[in-house]
């Protein structure tokens, strides 16, 4: 009942306000374009403005078919809302009118968009005094196409300089709307060139209404083409601006006959010597590589694997000119590559005029070394380890014993690490006997001590060593070593004597004497002696002390009565533990007897 007075009073104010001639002012805008993900939803506002309240508007949304036709899909006035049945957005559509104070908005939900759905969607707001304004949306669906995949024929394609050879192709599926396809070679976008590069592309209308696109890529194919890259890139539109995928990427290999060769040497990346493994390698400029067939300057064939030849142990006799070939299928002809191996030598050293000489001492050397050498050479001599002299002449003055040896020249060719020889010769020194003189030939000993006496000498042809003493021969012992003989005897002192070493050797002679004082007995009694005088003298001092009142308490004007005393006290105080008295009483006890 109170609707029905409600509805009553609305209808009546309506026919008022038409009989007073009074006419609302009402204002529509929208937005030129609405944009959505195909299956969602799609949101499209229409906001208003009048003079007039929200109860006195009617509010009516339309849509326009691909011909222009105007379609009612909702009504509402201040009494109901109508749904229009019968429509491609019935059950689908939603209106949200939110009024305010002179405006409002009127907000159309066209849910689970299909892409019939993209059409221009009509939003009419009028009053009820004929006061009225209407607003146009496009609405647009759009769905991102899936991952292109890109088709190659053939991966190796035969080069062919006449016309374009279908490289692949490229699809992109159930996009909206419809996709493009651009294709890449290294990165640089490809067109239609004539007789060059031909793109042809195909779309397909889906029974879901998507698009799908394949385009197909033909090329004419240069031997530089071998080994680039090709892809596809897939555009499409999306909601606010451009999308973009790429395919994988794929190579090319252009196939193509070698119509030059080139043979060199893979290894060692170094001049090459006596006793390396050298490595050919050969290389065509077609593609695959042909098998090649490797020869040396006399024509023979040699065994290669994987088109690299190796040669072991290599000497000069390897040196010359070597070949690799292949034949042109096309023409049957040799296409021929070479290179010129050299193979330095460093012949064994040689040292002249002998490896073993013999020279006097104060004569002079010259003593050559030498080796032949495809290179420039360096030589050191050395001796016992220690660099005496460098150039292939060792030069040596007035040689003496210390000179003799072995010396070693060693050959070395700098520009090559490794290439090396070496040769020896024994240098023999002759002359007369030389004795080491010892630390000491004057020697003090204790009579019938024994003393070692040592004796070494040296010479060429070795010496012999002999003792003398007094005139005689002494039984000695010696040993031979490195640096001569060692001779040595063992001499019993008993008195001074002089002992001699001889070494001799059928160049001379030579003598060391050895001189022995002898330490006796003789000088311990002398030494007895003088100590017995010192306490004699000593005595004397301290008795004329005693004398003169000095000592012990006593005047020297006593009488001499009272010095004189008994053999029996003197016996007595020379018991006492006065040793200093029992000296003096002693001593002139001797002398009172003198004087008896």
């Amino acid at each position: 009942m109170a609707l029905r007075t409600k509805t009553a009073l609305l209808v009546g104010l309506f026919f008022l306000l038409h009989t007073w001639g009074v006419k609302a002012q009402v204002k529509v805008e929208m937005e030129d374009r609405v944009e959505v993900t195909l299956g969602t939803a799609a949101e499209i506002p229409c906001l208003y403005t009048t003079d007039v309240g929200f109860g006195g508007l009617i509010i009516e949304w339309f849509y326009l078919d691909p011909a222009g036709k105007r379609h009612r899909i909702y009504f509402q006035d201040p009494t109901m809302r109508i749904e229009e049945t019968n429509s491609q957005f019935t059950g689908r559509i939603k209106v949200d009118v939110t009024p305010s104070q002179g405006s409002g908005q009127v907000l159309l939900r066209v849910l689970e968009t299909r892409l019939g759905d993209e059409l221009d969607f009509i939003c009419l707001v009028k009053s009820l005094t004929d006061g009225n304004d209407q607003g146009k949306t496009q609405l647009r669906v759009f769905e991102k196409p899936a991952h292109p995949i890109i088709k190659s024929v053939d991966e190796d394609i035969w080069f062919n300089n006449e016309e374009p050879v279908k490289i692949g192709s490229c699809e992109a599926k159930n996009g909206y709307p419809r996709p493009s396809i651009t294709w890449y070679k290294d990165n640089t976008p490809l067109s239609n060139v004539p007789n060059e590069v031909s793109v042809l592309s195909k779309e397909t209308t889906e029974s879901s209404g998507l698009f799908s696109v394949e385009s197909e890529l033909s090329l004419k194919v240069v031997k530089e083409d071998q080994g680039s890259e090709f892809y596809c890139e897939v555009n499409y539109q999306i909601i606010g601006g451009f999308g973009m995928l790429e395919s994988e990427k794929k190579k090319i290999r252009v196939r193509y006959p070698s119509d030059e060769v080139n043979l060199w040497v893979k290894s060692p990346k170094r001049d090459i010597k006596e006793g390396d493994t050298v490595e050919f390698e050969c290389l065509g400029n077609g593609n695959p590589q042909p098998l090649f067939t490797f020869r040396n300057r006399e024509m023979v064939e040699l065994n290669a694997i994987n088109n690299v030849l190796e040669l072991r142990n290599v000497s000069r006799l390897d040196s010359g000119l070597y070949e690799c070939f292949t034949t042109d299928i096309e023409t049957f002809e040799e296409v021929v590559g070479n290179t010129t191996l050299f193979v330095n030598y460093l012949e064994p050293a040689d040292v002249s005029p002998e490896e073993t000489l013999t020279l006097s001492q104060g004569a002079d050397l010259n003593q050559s070394c030498n080796a032949l050498s495809s290179l420039k050479t360096h030589t050191v001599w050395m001796k016992n380890g220690v660099k005496v002299a460098t150039g292939n002449i060792l030069s040596l003055r007035d040689v003496v014993y210390d000179m003799a040896g072995t010396y070693e020249c060693m050959v070395t060719v700098p520009q090559l690490v490794g290439m090396e020889t070496s040769a020896a010769f024994q240098l023999i020194v002759e002359g007369s006997p030389e004795i080491s003189e010892p630390q000491s030939t004057s020697l003090e000993q204790a009579v019938e001590s024994t003393v070692v006496l040592t004796c070494r000498a040296r010479g060429n042809p070795t010496p012999t060593i002999t003792w003398r003493s007094a005139g005689s021969l002494v039984d000695s012992q010696s040993n031979v070593t490195e640096d001569g003989v060692l001779s040595w005897v063992n001499v019993k002192v008993s008195s001074d004597l002089n002992v001699s070493c001889n070494a001799s050797n059928t160049n001379g002679n030579v003598e060391t004497l050895y001189s022995i004082k002898a330490r006796g007995s003789g000088v311990i009694i002398a030494v007895l002696i003088i100590c017995l005088l010192l306490l004699a003298i000593l005595g004397s001092v301290l008795y004329f002390l005693y004398k003169k009142g000095k000592i012990c308490g006593r005047s020297g004007k006593q009488d001499l009565t009272k010095e004189k005393t008994s053999r029996d006290n003197i016996v007595v105080e020379m018991k006492s533990d006065n040793t200093e008295e029992a000296v003096l009483l002693a001593v002139n006890g001797d002398k009172t007897s003198g004087d008896q």
